[in-house]
């Protein structure tokens, strides 16, 4: 999907002010407030916007340990496993991958004692055969996507030329 420069612009200004109204942006973009629904149902449609939720702070919500733990999974098991991990609620996030490991789960606990609880409870799952685990430290990066998205709109406007 093409992002051009307006659908960067619409971008930036939901995340940079995600609680501004429709007809606001339209107006700061000058543009019409049924030209800007319109991209946006694009967007939405498209993927590329996939959510309107607030964004959570699972240190604020009383987790401020982070953890990424690798998992590796007897072949044949990992949609079981993957299942059981969406059964864990300090995991935030899952994702199969190559390397090292089958999966790779962003874990969060209240401390460092949680941390072994929620890593021994991986363990005893039916098909997970070890665990590796990473603790973060401090966030260097914040996830972010306008960078991507501006970049995006840059080459797609370069391709216009």
């Amino acid at each position: 999907m093409a992002v051009d420069a307006l659908d960067t612009r619409i971008l930036r200004l939901l995340i940079e002010q995600p609680r501004t109204s429709v007809r606001e942006y339209a107006r700061i973009l000058s543009i019409a407030r049924g030209t800007l629904q319109a991209r946006i149902d694009r967007l939405e449609r498209d993927g590329v916007i996939t959510g309107t939720g607030p964004v959570l702070s699972a240190a604020a919500l009383g987790h401020p340990v982070l953890a990424f733990v690798h998992l590796e999974v007897t072949q044949g098991h990992l949609d079981e496993v993957g299942e059981a991990l969406a059964a864990v609620p300090e995991i935030v996030e899952a994702f199969s991958t190559t390397g090292g490991g089958d999966l790779l789960a962003r874990v969060v606990a209240r401390d460092n004692g949680h941390l072994e609880d929620v890593i021994q409870r991986l363990i005893q799952l039916p098909g997970v055969v070890r665990t590796r685990t990473e603790v973060a430290l401090r966030e260097r990066v914040p996830h972010r996507l306008l960078p991507l998205v501006e970049s995006v709109g840059r080459t797609a406007a370069g391709h216009r030329k």
